[in-house]
């Protein structure tokens, strides 16, 4: 299985005098970092604050885009028109693209957040609205997606580059799907059974579910969340996991270049 893999953190998801998680910290650890980019979380001047700390420590840095939903925290539900959608994900890649100029960067990928990842995992049309929004603000940008899923396939449709994500902290349901927070369990915060379940992943290409299935998965990218308040030990436990079991971490356009 792989012997190189990115490993990346859903950050930079402050907001106004509301901090959340540990960015600077979580920088230290991560290959590539997945940037709020001020609808579910973030503002302008946290956005800055983590492109500059990208910078000095060559991390690639990736768009998160979400519902403009701050108050759920981007992870309800909601529906709305495919192509008002496509406009809501490129306005968000655009804002982070604005705020990396200050520091030289480019954005890598992108890779939706909560809830409108849930939904265009399954969706069709979500899953294509946030893939047109990539190749027409920039198609040589990865899309990261579950693999097999909608969000998956939509990268093959419209020929953009894709990096199959696994993830360190969530369980599966039967269908390799997330399973809802709802469930209890469903977040992992052991950082032992996160490293457990990351190492499967990547040595073994497999991840047991919730119920005890075995699914067979490839990824090229794993992800830990910054939100959740054991998100830096689990993310430092799983990268000294990976390094004693010979597995190079390296940031995501290596890894998929």
């Amino acid at each position: 299985m792989a012997r190189s893999i990115d490993l990346n953190a859903d950050i930079a998801e402050s907001w106004g005098a509301y901090d959340i998680g540990n960015d600077a910290a979580m920088m230290d650890i991560v290959s590539s970092a997945n940037i709020a980019c001020g609808f579910h979380g973030g503002d302008a001047s946290t956005m800055y604050r983590v492109v500059m700390r990208a910078k000095e420590r060559g991390v690639s840095i990736g768009a998160h885009p979400g519902f403009n939903d701050l108050w759920g925290f981007g992870r309800r539900k909601i529906r709305m028109n495919a192509a008002e959608l496509e406009h809501m994900v490129a306005y968000q890649i655009g804002a982070l693209q604005a705020m990396a100029a200050y520091g030289g960067l480019g954005v890598t990928h992108v890779k939706a957040h909560g809830a409108l990842s849930n939904m265009a995992a399954q969706d069709e049309a979500y899953a294509m609205a946030i893939g047109r929004a990539i190749k027409v603000v920039d198609p040589a940008m990865i899309y990261v997606a579950l693999p097999g899923s909608e969000l998956h396939r939509a990268a093959g449709r419209l020929g953009l580059k894709v990096a199959r994500e696994g993830y360190c902290d969530r369980r599966y349901a039967d269908d390799g799907t997330l399973a809802p927070r709802s469930i209890a369990g469903a977040v992992l915060t052991d950082a032992g059974e996160a490293c457990e379940q990351t190492l499967r992943m990547v040595l073994q290409g497999n991840v047991v579910s919730v119920n005890g299935k075995t699914i067979k998965v490839e990824v090229d990218t794993l992800c830990v969340h910054g939100d959740e308040m054991t998100g830096v030990a689990v993310a430092a436990a799983v990268k000294k996991a990976l390094e004693v079991a010979g597995v190079r971490i390296v940031p995501l356009p290596q890894m998929i270049a």
